[in-house]
């Protein structure tokens, strides 16, 4: 499972430092060309009852979690499962079938996927390029990624890359065998980079992380907890009811101009946690 939080005090100072920096100027609204549509079978809707969730799953990362969490969630497993274990500043824990913390399904545990293998034709938009790495956003995750050079010297002319923990980013819950992720997930509260490589990063909230945010906190949870109601694919609602929802593309001329402003404002302290792309749900 996600280790405690014991370091807040040092991402508290980090939390202050950044809201010590300007803000960048407000962008422009995007245009009709600057946004994409996610894949119907790619995005999860989250009714809980503190409001909506909407998560983009991001195969191209880690497949065989994506894979998991749509057989999950089409098989009604995740319907009705409590928040046990929320932490502040830090994540929210759900998906276990006994709502305890230490159960899972009879399905086999999973590879980790901490990393992936990233090629010329991933859909990944570099934001900077800090020590010798590259970070940005694939889809809406954020990523880190080894530099793209170092392409031209691997065998099968692929780099590392691996989905950084910023807020909303959902990751797998696994106990301390690598491989023994199952079916509990998280949801991330705020930035926390130490689970980088540790936890297998598989989507990220698009609409409602001020809900995962208000989450009733506890380790565990104190009784009554928070729920989630109802988890479904998208392309699993029916065309009458079905949000219609649409991203900001990260090839988009809205998104570069928002990478070159962040940049400006945040100088060296800037960070891909500081990118956000605009959401629309109707």
């Amino acid at each position: 499972m996600p280790p405690s939080v014991a370091p807040l005090a040092v991402l508290a100072a980090s939390l202050l430092a950044v809201g010590a920096v300007q803000a960048a100027p407000k962008a422009a609204a995007p245009k009709e060309t600057d946004w994409r549509t996610p894949a119907a079978q790619d995005v999860v809707v989250i009714d809980t009852n503190k409001g909506r969730i909407v998560v983009e799953l991001i195969p191209e990362v880690a497949p065989g979690h994506v894979a998991r969490f749509r057989e999950l969630t089409r098989e009604g497993v995740y319907d009705g499962r409590t928040f046990f274990r929320v932490i502040d500043r830090f994540m929210a824990q759900t998906g276990d079938p006994d709502d305890t913390g230490e159960g899972g399904t009879k399905k086999p545990n999973l590879k980790a996927e901490f990393t992936f293998r990233r090629d010329a034709a991933t859909p990944f938009a570099v934001a900077a390029a800090p020590a010798g790495t590259e970070v940005g956003l694939l889809k809406s995750l954020p990523v880190v990624s080894q530099a793209w050079s170092w392409s031209q010297v691997t065998s099968d002319h692929k780099v590392a890359a691996w989905g950084t923990y910023c807020p909303g980013v959902v990751g797998m819950a696994r106990d301390e065998d690598n491989d023994s992720a199952n079916s509990q997930f998280f949801l991330m509260r705020q930035p926390y980079p130490s689970l980088d490589k540790r936890y297998t990063a598989f989507g990220r909230v698009l609409s409602g992380l001020e809900v995962v945010r208000a989450i009733k906190a506890g380790e565990p949870v104190a009784a009554p907890q928070d729920a989630m109601t109802k988890v479904r694919l998208l392309a699993d609602i029916s065309e009458a009811e079905r949000p219609k929802i649409r991203v900001v593309a990260t090839d988009s001329a809205w998104f570069k101009a928002e990478v070159a402003a962040k940049r400006a404002a945040r100088g060296a302290d800037f960070s891909v946690c500081d990118l956000d792309l605009p959401v629309q749900i109707r």
